[in-house]
This record gives C-alpha cells, sequence and structure tokens, in this order.
C-alpha cells in the first residue's frame, strides 16, 4: 500500500544513489545530495544503500501511512514526529497505518533523508529511481512531490530500534571546511588569487540548490592576461567549451565560485580553479545559505586518503548495525 503525501514540505524529491553513465549525454548523475546520511538512513531500516528514499530540503513533507512500516530519518537536524510525538533522528522506528510523518524546525544542516522499509518503488529510468526534475526524470512523473501523490513502497520486513552512533553521523562544521584539488585551468589566475582563494572565508550564497553552490565576500580573482581564444567567450573567465567534472569549480567574471552538484550541467565555457574532493561532497549539501567555508588545498594522495576513510566509516555504520 502506498504512503499518501499530505504536504510536501518546502522541496522534497524522491532520491537514491544516481543514475551513473550519461553524464556525456549531459544527463547528471542526480540522486541524493547526502549519499552518506541517505545510505545509513536505508541501513537502518534495512533496505539495500541504494534504495530510493526521499530529500527533504529545509523543511519536512507530511506524510500519511497505509500500513505498517519501519522508518528512518538522518542528514539534517530535524526532528521527525509520529502523530505529533518526536522520534529519534539517525534511529529506525515503527510507524502503524494511518499514523502521520512530520518533522520539527530545521534546527541544522539542509537535506533530511527518509527511508522507509522497502524502499519507494517508482518506475525505474536510465538505471535509478531519483528525479532530475530539468529533465523531468524519475520520481513522480519527473517532479517533487505534491500533495495527493501516493508513493509505492516496495516489500521489505525492516527493524526498528537500530541507531546510528553519534561519532558516525557526518556534518559539516562550522566554519565548513571543504577539500580542493587545483585543476586544468590553475593558472588562468595570478599567484595573488591563488592564495586569496584558499585564505578568504567564503559564505553560501541564497542561491545554492542540487545543480550548485555559490559562494560570495571573498576576494574577485584576478586573471592573467591572454588573447581571447578562437570559440571562447570575450570574459576573462570563459574558455573554449570543456567538460566540466561533478565537484568542479567555476568562477564566472571571476567574482563568485560556483562548485557544481548533482543536478549540474556537464559542460560549458567557464573556467574551472579546482574540483571539491568526492568525499567532502556530501557535505556541500548539508550546507545553508550564509554558512561561512574555508576551500582547503589538497593533492591527490590526499583526496584519495580521505575517500578511503569515508568508506572506512560506512563499514563501521554497518558493523554497528549488524
Amino acid at each position: 500500500m502506498p504512503i499518501k503525501v499530505v504536504s510536501q514540505g518546502l522541496v522534497t524529491t524522491i532520491q537514491d544513489l544516481g543514475r551513473p553513465g550519461y553524464y556525456h549525454l549531459g544527463i547528471p548523475i542526480s540522486g541524493a545530495m547526502d549519499r552518506y546520511a541517505m545510505r545509513c538512513a536505508n541501513m537502518l531500516v534495512g533496505n539495500d544503500e541504494g534504495a530510493a528514499g526521499l530529500e527533504a530540503v529545509f523543511i519536512g513533507p507530511e506524510l500519511e501511512f497505509t500500513e505498517d512500516a519501519v522508518v528512518a530519518v538522518t542528514g539534517a537536524d530535524m526532528a521527525p514526529r509520529i502523530d505529533g510525538e518526536i522520534r529519534e533522528p539517525w534511529s529506525s522506528f515503527q510507524v502503524k497505518a494511518g499514523q502521520r510523518l512530520s518533522f520539527d524546525y530545521l534546527k541544522g544542516g539542509a537535506r533530511a533523508y527518509i527511508a522507509v522499509s522497502g524502499g519507494i518503488d517508482v518506475p525505474i529510468m536510465l538505471g535509478s529511481r531519483s528525479t532530475y526534475v530539468i529533465g523531468s526524470l524519475g520520481g513522480v512523473d519527473g517532479k517533487p512531490i505534491a500533495p495527493g501523490d501516493a508513493l509505492p513502497i516496495g516489500q521489505g520486513a525492516g527493524k526498528a530500534g537500530r541507531s546510528v552512533p553519534e561519532r558516525l553521523r557526518r556534518v559539516p562544521g562550522n566554519p565548513a571546511e571543504l577539500r580542493v584539488i587545483p585543476g586544468l585551468y590553475w593558472h588562468r589566475i595570478v599567484e595573488e588569487s591563488q592564495r586569496s582563494f584558499f585564505e578568504d572565508t567564503w559564505k553560501v550564497a541564497p542561491e545554492c540548490d542540487r545543480m550548485g553552490y555559490r559562494f560570495r565576500e571573498g576576494s574577485a580573482l584576478e586573471f592573467v592576461q591572454r588573447e581571447q581564444p578562437f570559440g571562447a567567450g570575450s570574459d576573462p573567465s570563459n574558455i573554449t567549451d570543456a567538460c566540466y567534472p561533478y565537484g568542479s569549480i567555476q568562477v564566472p567574471g571571476g567574482t563568485e565560485p560556483i562548485i557544481l552538484h548533482r543536478d549540474a550541467v556537464s559542460g560549458g565555457g567557464y573556467f574551472m580553479l579546482g574540483t571539491v574532493i568526492s568525499a567532502d561532497m556530501d557535505l556541500i549539501g548539508q550546507m545553508q545559505p550564509h554558512t561561512p567555508t574555508h576551500f582547503v588545498q589538497v593533492d591527490m594522495d590526499t583526496a584519495l586518503q580521505a575517500r578511503h576513510d569515508r568508506q572506512a566509516m560506512l563499514a563501521q555504520v554497518r558493523e554497528a548495525l549488524s
């Protein structure tokens, strides 16, 4: 039996771990902005880690259950309530048929992840159930959930009463730190700008969504003088069109860095000064507007070690819940 959507919150979409393999065709990976939190929510309710759940931004939805289920909410500090009674986040709990799940106001983070035993069983499109709104792919007709929607649930028993230890609940610091490897176009800015990019404190702009996060209040970048290449725009930040890696940082006009995230375009004509390492991309999904942020320069060895450490944390969650 499906879950009935009473209210959608601000923006709530169905997401899993995404649809890799189509970026060269202009179709982004999509999936959960905070994959770590999504995996943990699924583990808590006994699902495969790649099962589809809900990603709620800033304000949670209200959902009515038509059959018994086990639920877990991870990510943002947005306490879940069952018929008004608070339940523990980062823990699995029982929901009975007829009961409603709602949420307290946001106290920290940006995105909450809601997993239901059995997973949300909407049709698979290009290997994923994730919602890519711009491309009208996945989810419920390619759109965020809306009042009146019925969300089908797969088969799954689930187990209530399990919890992710607090030491394994990953959240950004304040100020947040994002590790960056300088990229192919790093040489396009002068040395002073290279230093100031990492020395300045930036702040998340209100323009932050699944396509990308914009940052403000740092120093404008000064570009190395050049002759305009054939096929490139006249602004110094323009290049001949190139591919955009996931996590790459483009700086249109040299003023406001933009980190490309889950639903970003795959290429264009802005230079990229570097790329946020994969281990830190989840943290971006939990950063609110005005969050102070430091970019930290690292090398590939550090990035690979960070990825290993993140995988080790997931292994510890699996062990703790087993």
